[in-house]
């Protein structure tokens, strides 16, 4: 006697070789033997035989009309006989039954299956819903199948033309469009971003990184809406200064100017002035609320996403041939008595701007032997004078506060790098940290943000501070890294008591909000605290600092990222091969003329600082990753044991989250140690 019987699912034939209580023992077509429950048997026959009835059973099957099946089956529950003889017009042959069992157990969409060998047809709603589901994901892997084709021949179809970045970056996996993505991928053994770029749905890989950073931090896109612009409606006094700034060629956002008057007595009033948005905007305004969404301007090589619209900037920027309203911070000096600071004063007022100097335009002209020698003809050069010398007074106080909180003194031998691009062609030039005009607007910056802090703190009015040092942590990077807090704390890298950042009020929000608590002290002394826009322990103040953490993070990354690409596209235009680089830590490795950093496994153990010869063998742009073998190794140059701690605190600690030096103010690129110890993020990332 033969069997047809059900197995974990599935429908088998044999031969019975003997029954015991509820199952038989049953030889497979294969020569196994299996045991199988009674329960299981379907059928019971003597001819055809077990392969011959399977491969009749499938025959039937194949040949079966569903749709007339269903018909048949009526609203009933059923077993398959009843329905066979109904079918068949007979009662079913072995083969067509065992025929008709494969055709209901492979359509669930007509029949339910209710137990063994029964069965109930579906409704007749739920049948045409299933169809049409059925027939829907036909058409969709139709057209999926076409994408692919499409995508494989590196053209992008219509229908994904609008929907690029969305695929990129935040896909809806259940689409036929990511399906058809995927597919073509795996075809084509490559990457969504790179098969992008090669049927034209990204241009460059340059489009590709700004694309991801702009869907992710800019959805609704980066420009702004019509706003008026604010009006400043406190009657202000006008100084009788005449005002200079000093920034890059390429900085629009001017925020910074200076003045120096010499007085009766033979001491000197220096005036910092900072151009003074939080005079026009107020909290919670409409151009406020767009500030503190963004955060901070955006800066990349060659490109910017500013924090406020541009009308609002140029009614602020502190332009060459206007008045403008600024936050003046004054300090008397007295030249007898190593420029000492006999006093500060702070007052909102309308400050005359008598020139925008441009570093492209003195940095031959101004260095530390013409200001020794006085020689050379440049505008304000008297003015410059002084500055220097007061602002070396100021660095050497900074280093003796610095070293009495047990920090070894800061090296300024380090590099900068400035980028400029102009159509997609890169220059990077390189710039020596210190040079006296870096380190007169970063000396008096500083000043200004420490002296400013501790007015705050001295009229009892919250700010917003960065501080380092005395953190928790195992590491001694750990406990040296800067955080963001509300009241005043020491700065240790750069040496002093409390530094909170307000002199780039046009370009990073928390500035603007300490701006705006500076003048409520300047303006109002002692009832301050009752009518600043933050009062102590503002959960408010809290949730900006923790916000702006977050996208000044995001935008340093991002900056990163821009820098690194651009590093590998001077790489392409300058066709270089053989580079040098110098070793930074261990493994880790800068090339000397751009800021590219590269990690080499297997690099042998070489001192900090020396120079070595490296053979570039390839690079990915959309990657941004770079592969060198090493050539040779130079001899370490001398004063290399000096400056090891250097190079040490540019790999632990990292530079400061900042604009590129093509932009930044020169606070942003000379304030040497902020620059030196803060948190990880203007370097390229290490790949």
């Amino acid at each position: 006697m033969n069997l047809f019987f059900e197995e974990s699912g599935d429908f088998k034939v044999g031969t019975a070789l003997s029954q015991a209580g509820e199952a038989y023992q049953v030889e497979m077509a294969s020569g196994k033997r299996t045991k199988v429950k009674t329960k299981d048997v379907l059928l019971q026959y003597e001819k055809p035989a077990p392969a011959e009835l399977l491969e009749q059973a499938k025959s039937i099957a194949a040949d079966i009309d569903l749709d007339f099946l269903w018909e048949v089956a009526g609203e009933e529950e059923f077993g398959f006989a009843e329905l066979g003889a109904e079918y068949f017009g007979h009662a079913p042959l072995p083969a067509e039954a065992a025929g008709l069992v494969l055709s209901l157990h492979s359509a669930p969409v007509y029949f339910y299956k209710k137990g063994r060998g029964r069965y109930k047809a579906a409704p007749e709603a739920s049948l045409k819903a299933a169809l049409a589901g059925i027939e829907k994901k036909k058409q969709q892997a139709l057209v999926q199948a076409g994408y692919v084709e499409e995508l494989k021949q590196n053209r992008l179809p219509a229908s994904m033309q609008p929907m690029v970045l969305q695929l990129l970056f935040k896909p809806d996996k259940n689409t036929v469009e990511y399906k058809a993505l995927e597919a073509a991928c795996t075809e084509l053994h490559t990457t969504p971003a790179r098969l992008m770029l090669a049927v034209g749905g990204v241009a460059k890989p340059k489009d590709l990184h700004l694309s991801k950073f702009l869907f992710e931090n800019f959805p609704k896109g980066a420009g702004f809406p019509a706003v008026p612009v604010p009006v400043v409606t406190n009657k202000l006094p006008l100084a009788e200064v005449a005002a200079f700034s000093i920034d890059d060629v390429t900085t629009t956002e001017i925020d910074d100017a200076f003045s120096v008057q010499p007085l009766p007595d033979g001491k000197v009033k220096v005036g910092i002035h900072i151009a003074a948005p939080g005079l026009g905007i107020r909290p919670d305004d409409v151009i406020d609320k767009m500030a503190r969404q963004r955060m901070s301007t955006v800066y990349m090589p060659g490109d910017k996403i500013t924090m406020l619209p541009d009308e609002v900037v140029n009614a602020f920027t502190l332009a060459e041939g206007t008045t403008c309203p600024a936050l003046s911070l004054y300090a008397t000096l007295d030249p007898q008595a190593q420029w000492e600071v006999v006093s500060t004063e702070t007052r909102a007022e309308l400050v005359p701007i008598a020139s925008n100097l441009r570093h492209n335009q003195l940095d031959d002209l101004v260095n530390e032997e013409t200001l020794a020698s006085g020689e050379g003809e440049y505008p304000h050069k008297a003015d410059f004078a002084v500055l220097w010398q007061w602002a070396q007074q100021l660095e050497q106080g900074r280093m003796k506060k610095r070293e009495a909180f047990g920090l070894k003194p800061e090296q300024n031998n380090r590099v900068d790098f400035n980028f400029y691009v102009e159509n997609d062609i890169v220059t990077v030039a390189r710039r020596k940290r210190g040079a006296p005009l870096d380190k007169i607007v970063a000396e008096l910056m500083i000043f200004a943000n420490s002296t400013w802090g501790k007015m705050l703190h001295d009229h009892g009015v919250p700010g917003i501070y960065r501080s380092q040092g005395g953190g928790s942590g195992n590491s001694w990077a750990a406990k040296m890294q800067v955080r963001m807090v509300t009241h005043a704390a020491p700065h240790q890298g750069l040496g002093v008591d409390q530094y909170a950042w307000s002199t780039s009020p046009l370009r990073r929000y928390t500035d603007l909000v300490n701006q705006w608590q500076i003048l409520a002290c300047a303006e109002h002394g002692v009832t301050a605290p009752l009518v600043a826009p933050f009062k102590p322990r503002d959960a408010n103040l809290f949730a900006i600092v923790s916000a702006f953490d977050a996208a000044y993070s995001a935008y340093g990354d991002f900056q990163s990222n821009m820098e690194r690409y651009w590093c590998l596209r001077w790489l392409a235009q300058e066709e270089a091969r053989q580079v040098d680089a110098v070793v930074l830590k261990d493994e880790i490795l800068r090339l000397v003329d751009i800021p590219l950093v590269i990690k080499l496994p297997g690099m042998p153990s070489v001192a900090r600082g020396a120079q070595v010869k490296l053979d570039l063998l390839r690079w990915d742009e959309v990657d941004l990753t770079i592969e060198a073998r090493l050539l040779e190794i130079a001899a370490v140059p001398e004063g290399t044991a000096e400056t090891e701690p250097e190079y040490e605190e540019e790999v632990e600690e990292g530079r400061e989250a900042g604009d590129t030096a093509a932009e930044a103010a020169p606070e942003e690129s000379a304030e040497v140690a902020e620059v030196a110890s803060d948190e990880v993020a203007s370097e390229p990332e290490v790949k």
